[in-house]
Parts: C-alpha cells; structure tokens; sequence
C-alpha cells in the first residue's frame, strides 16, 4: 500500500526563532492535511540533526513510499534549489554546473515528486501586498521597488529576473501603484536602481519591498545598508507567517495527496 509522505525543505539559521518560525508554518499546514500524511520540516544546512538526510531518514521510517519534495524558497533562480533538486536526481538546471550536496540517500521503493518554489503565485503578491499597506498614503502617486537575494550566475540570474517582474507587475496591479520594478542583492544593483528611478521619476514616492521568507540578517540590515542616504519607505516586513503563505504551502500539499489519492 501506497503511504504519502512530505518533505518541507527551507534554508536554515543560526536564529532559533527562525527555524521556530518556519516549523510553526510547516506544523500549521500539516495539521490542515489527512492525519495519516506524515509532514516534516528539513533545512539545507546549519541545523544540525534536521538536515535534508536527516528528513528522509525519519519519513521513510514511518514507512513512506510516496514522498513529496517542496523547496520553501522564493524562486526557481536560487542555486539552492538546483542543488536540492539534482541531489533528489533530477537533471541540472544548467549542464556545467553539479549540484553542491552531492546525491541523497532514498529507498528504492520510494517514489519522490518535487515541487516548485514561491516564484511569482498570485497568493505571494497578497502576502507582500498586505506587508507594505502600512506605509503607502497614495498608491496612485507611490511607486514599488521589490528586492531580493538574487543571484550572479548565468540561468539562475534570468530565471531570478522573470520572476521578479511578473510578481512586481502583479503587485502594481494589485494595489493600483502608479508602478513597479525591481533589484537584486546579488549582484549589488539595489541602490543605483532606486536612484536611477528615483531621478526618472521624482515625483513618486518609492516603497522598497523585501521577498524575503523571514526577517533577518538581509531584511533588517543587508537592505537598508545598501540603501544608505537615499529616500524611501520600509518596514523590512518578511513573508512568514502570513497566512496567505501557509495557503500556498497548503494548496502544493494537498495537490500531491490528491493526486496521491486519485492514482
């Protein structure tokens, strides 16, 4: 008999009260699903006996022959979940670059579907939405500036790009922002971009945006250090734990169980 298992893999922290904030949002949406689902949260690295491995180990423990990968990351551009994914077996992402964690161990009766991260889902441009709604007086006179880790290296930069647009255009549309762009940490783009928009259009006021799952070190210092001496609004307000987020965790879930249960 079939047993359905899921694997929720976030990056890690040092910050206890950041792993505790991803396992309440794992543990939230578990609780949502059919009792017999065995859900369980791993991180990348730093967390000691909660790795990746370590994930795999205790569902296939529980006798879990149906495993269900979803990487609680913001977009299909992070390195990590190309790492992620080849060591689950699936092809690179691009062909010269191999996977950092080399490949998991998984049962041979285990059969693994890997979901998709954040990227630009509608649910996404609500959490963000509702995150800056503080601090915009006049949207018809207010501009957005998203930002987000990023990265340098070919495919992933395009793929960190795409995404980026379409949620921000998403987020203009939504809220009825007079407009929308965005910037990367990596490479180091934010503060000459907000200052080139800002001296295109100086009439707007500008929100700066972060995607970012959780505060921390990139929401509550990385930013604002970057941004230095210019003028904007912000209130390094990250994704978790809104529940909009939690409804996007829940609804990949509960798509696999179906189709689980359907198969």
């Amino acid at each position: 008999m079939q047993k359905p298992g899921i694997l929720v893999i976030s990056h890690g922290s040092r910050d206890e009260g950041w792993v505790a904030l991803v396992d309440d949002a794992v543990a939230q949406v578990s609780a949502s699903l059919n009792a017999e689902v065995q859900v369980v949260s791993a991180f990348l690295e730093i967390v000691e006996g909660r790795l990746i491995q370590d994930g795999i180990d205790q569902l296939e423990a529980e006798g879990v022959t149906e495993l269900f990968v979803l990487p609680l990351f913001v977009s299909s551009g992070s390195t990590h979940v190309d790492d992620i994914a080849q060591g689950f077996g699936l092809p690179r992402v691009r062909e010269d670059r191999e996977g950092e964690l080399g490949v998991f161990r998984v049962g041979r009766q285990v059969n693994v579907t890997f979901g998709s991260p954040i990227d630009d889902h509608e649910d996404i441009a609500q959490v963000l939405l509702d995150n800056i709604r503080e601090l915009s007086e006049s949207p018809e006179r207010e501009s957005l500036l998203l930002i987000a880790h990023g990265s340098n290296e070919e495919v992933f930069h395009e793929r960190y790009r795409d995404g980026m647009q379409l949620l921000a255009e998403r987020l203009r549309r939504l809220g009825g922002f007079a407009g929308a762009d965005y910037a990367m940490l990596l490479p180091d783009q934010a503060a000459a971009k907000l200052r080139a928009l800002q001296e295109e259009r100086p009439e707007q006021a500008w929100i700066v945006v972060p995607l970012f799952l959780s505060q921390g070190y990139f929401t509550q210092k990385m930013i604002p250090s970057r941004l230095t001496g210019l003028t904007y609004r912000y209130n390094g307000q990250a994704m978790l734990p809104h529940p909009r987020l939690l409804a996007w965790m829940e609804h990949q879930m509960a798509a696999f169980v179906q189709q689980r249960d359907e198969g």
